[in-house]
This record gives structure tokens, sequence and C-alpha cells, in this order.
């Protein structure tokens, strides 16, 4: 599952390339397994609201991507 990822403001802020998530300059950040986000720990950290190729964050997932 390939795509990006927009923040809930609609700006775009990673991308998804098989199953993993990385920031804008290529460094793996999280893993996606469905719709919901965990750390390379295992940990789960929050979830997309979208199914389709790109991927739109809820409110509260914002904080997983940092404005620069």
């Amino acid at each position: 599952m390939d795509g990006k990822i927009f923040n809930s403001e609609g700006q775009y802020v990673a991308i998804i390339i098989a199953n993993q998530i990385y920031n804008l300059s290529g460094k793996k950040l999280y893993d996606l397994r469905g719709q919901k986000i965990y750390k390379p720990t295992g940990e789960f950290v929050g979830h997309l609201n979208s199914a389709g190729a790109d991927k739109r964050l809820d409110k509260s997932s914002d904080r997983l991507f940092p404005k620069l």
C-alpha cells in the first residue's frame, strides 16, 4: 500500500511505501498495519481516517508529524 499522508489541514506530511511510513526526508518513522500506525517497537500510536491511496490523519494523530 503506497501513498501520501496529509494532516488534518491538508498539508502533505509523509509517504507510505510498502506498509512503512517515512517523513518527507526519507527517514522511516512508523509501521502501518491496516489503518493503524505503530512505532517500530510495536507500540500503537494512532490511525488514519481514509482508505484510498492518499491518506488523511485525524486531528488527534497530527502530533505524529510535527510542522516544520
